[in-house]
């Protein structure tokens, strides 16, 4: 189950501090929905949830272009005019999202992204969903 929503607050500010020029960080569902987020709007993290369910999703299907792959999402990375996008699976049906400045130290962000699930990524968990229910 996925923990309380107010705890990922501190550690998705300690990943924004960590990384001065994250605008937005989103936590979700392998179906789109935002299970956490910290800077930014509520309505454009949902919006950013929903669209990275899409692009998980277009991911799987370019793996199975390769062989030997078990079609797993591991990290998207997308450069767009003003900065980029990352998103890392971050445990069993979850994935975590990055918007960043165009300056951002993409090395470093895809570092911190990853030693944050690596840290706490066993609770970056969403189990599926029948009915909008936990089954």
């Amino acid at each position: 189950m996925i923990q309380q929503r107010a705890n990922f607050d501190w550690m998705l500010k300690e990943l924004a501090d960590g990384v001065p020029q994250t605008r937005q960080i989103v936590v979700l569902s392998a179906d789109g929905l935002r299970i956490a987020r910290y800077g930014g709007d509520p309505d454009a993290a949902d919006r950013i949830a929903a669209a990275c369910a899409g692009l998980q999703s277009l991911a799987a299907a370019v793996a199975t272009e390769i062989p030997h792959s078990d079609g797993g999402m591991k990290m998207v990375i997308i450069e767009i005019d003003g900065g980029y996008f990352y998103m890392m699976a971050a445990g069993a049906g979850a994935y975590l999202a990055v918007l960043a400045d165009e300056t951002v130290d993409a090395g470093l962000v895809g570092t911190r992204m990853r030693d944050l699930v690596v840290r706490i990524g066993a609770h970056l968990t969403s189990p599926p969903r029948r009915d909008g229910q936990a089954v």
